[in-house]
């Protein structure tokens, strides 16, 4: 079991692992731009590290809960298995006379975008490290 800071910078870490992965992926949608038939394939987490912040703050606001007015109920059914982000297909473009419907600009444009929110992630997890290193720090001078 790792040691956890604090929830915020286990919901951050969660966040640069889909980030890499993203990565991963729009980097392999460039490497095949020249492959036939090919298309270009995203990941979205959004859902997913919404229901991870509410497991991780322990916030059940807009759970609907299902109430029991009898024992002879069904129990109410767990979602679907969301440990992972949905992959889907990005096919919002034409495709060329080889089947392939990669956009180079769109790429790019999508690995800058998720360059920068990896790059903000890791400031906030650099900050979050700074206010406890300033804590212990003080406390130090203390004894």
């Amino acid at each position: 079991m790792a040691i956890s800071v604090s929830r915020t910078a286990t919901l951050a870490k969660e966040a640069l692992n889909y980030r890499a992965a993203r990565e991963k992926m729009i980097s392999s949608n460039i490497a095949n731009a020249d492959t036939p038939f090919y298309r270009p394939r995203d990941i979205r987490f959004g859902e997913y590290l919404a229901e991870k912040k509410a497991e991780i703050m322990h916030d059940d606001r807009g759970k609907l809960q299902m109430a029991q007015t009898s024992d002879k109920h069904l129990e109410p059914k767990k979602p679907t298995n969301t440990d992972k982000p949905i992959t889907f297909y990005r096919d919002g473009h034409m495709a060329r006379n080889d089947g392939n419907s990669v956009d180079l600009d769109v790429e790019t444009t999508e690995m800058s975008k998720n360059s920068i929110m990896f790059n903000a992630l890791i400031n906030a997890i650099k900050k979050d490290g700074a206010i406890f290193k300033s804590v212990i720090e003080a406390s130090s001078k203390l004894s």
